[in-house]
């Protein structure tokens, strides 16, 4: 089981997808699982992540994504901490993240699994 904290996910901007899928597929052998025309998680890269090309998600820069397992405890500790929520708890398909950015600006997101 994934413990708090940790990073668990790398979400990347992704452009045009079909473009995407083919140049990382092609150079490093990594598979993809498609979630809708937009979004396409992709493994066999040492870390699970994903593309989304939707651009109204707004991805300009790699997207961290740490786990928690009590999501709103979590998000209670970021702020804290003194980080500031950039998009409120929202569920997708296999559970539920937030987003937040750092004392540096950094944005980074936490998610929990469905229950």
């Amino acid at each position: 089981m994934p413990q708090d904290g940790k990073i668990s996910y790398v979400e990347l901007p992704g452009g045009d997808l079909p473009d995407t899928k083919r140049f990382y597929g092609q150079t490093f052998g990594w598979s993809f699982v498609d979630y809708g025309p937009s979004y396409a998680a992709f493994g066999e890269a040492g870390l699970d992540g994903g593309f989304q090309a939707d651009p109204q998600a707004g991805l300009s820069k790699p997207l961290v994504v740490l786990f928690a397992q009590d999501l709103e405890a979590m998000q209670d500790r970021v702020l804290a901490a003194g980080g500031v929520i950039s998009t409120p708890i929202f569920a997708f398909p296999g559970g539920r993240r937030f987003h937040f950015k750092d004392p540096a600006g950094n944005e980074l997101a936490v998610f929990t699994e469905e229950a």
